[in-house]
């Protein structure tokens, strides 16, 4: 999988996602490892999600992982406490805005 491949997929999964309920601003990156390696963001402002392939500087929270760990947190399938605990996703940053991605794609994988 290439990057661009990834972060499509990565696109179609985080469409789906509702931050509608979310009133503060969230900024994350994501440094994904392994197959399909590189760095997007995630920003939800005013209740809606922007994704870019891009670095984010000023961000809330970096996040770790390889692009299977993502897809199966963003689709449902895996939790990202338990794959904290795991070692399976590294996070840091603000942790309480960072636990605030469980919330967003909890209602993306849905």
């Amino acid at each position: 999988m290439t990057y661009q491949e990834m972060f499509g997929r990565v696109e179609q999964l985080l469409a789906a996602a509702d931050a509608s309920g979310i009133g503060e601003h969230l900024a994350f990156q994501f440094n994904i490892t392994g197959e399909g390696a590189g760095a997007f963001y995630l920003e939800v402002k005013d209740g809606t999600v922007v994704v870019q392939p891009y670095e984010y500087h000023d961000r809330d929270a970096l996040f770790t992982c390889s692009a299977e760990t993502l897809f199966k947190i963003a689709q449902g399938k895996t939790d990202p406490v338990a794959a904290v605990m795991l070692g399976k996703l590294r996070v840091e940053g603000n942790i309480e805005k960072a636990l605030r991605l469980k919330q967003l794609l909890g209602k993306a994988g849905a």
